[in-house]
């Protein structure tokens, strides 16, 4: 069974998330492998969605990633909305 295409929508929000989630990791002075081990998932997982490969992660995924990097839900949350809002209301989408 394959899965079904993600909207631009979607995408966009992953990357948000991707990026925010890469910037704090290595703002702590970590590796992949240590937030990974520290959060109870593989380093696969932590690197795929970093690399954007996984836009739409599990829920408890990005809860135990955020608490390993010591990063609220709701300050995540925020990040990924402002940055999908400021991404449509850009010079290419006005």
């Amino acid at each position: 069974m394959s899965r079904r295409r993600l909207d631009p929508a979607a995408q966009r929000r992953g990357q948000a998330l991707a990026s925010r989630l890469t910037q704090v990791r290595r703002a702590s002075g970590r590796s992949a492998e240590a937030v990974a081990r520290g959060a109870g998932i593989s380093v696969e997982t932590v690197r795929s969605i970093e690399k954007g490969r996984t836009s739409t992660p599990e829920f408890f995924t990005v809860a135990a990633l955020a608490t390993e990097l010591e990063l609220s839900l709701d300050e995540l949350y925020v990040f990924v909305s402002e940055s999908y809002c400021n991404d449509l209301s850009g010079p290419d989408n006005s």
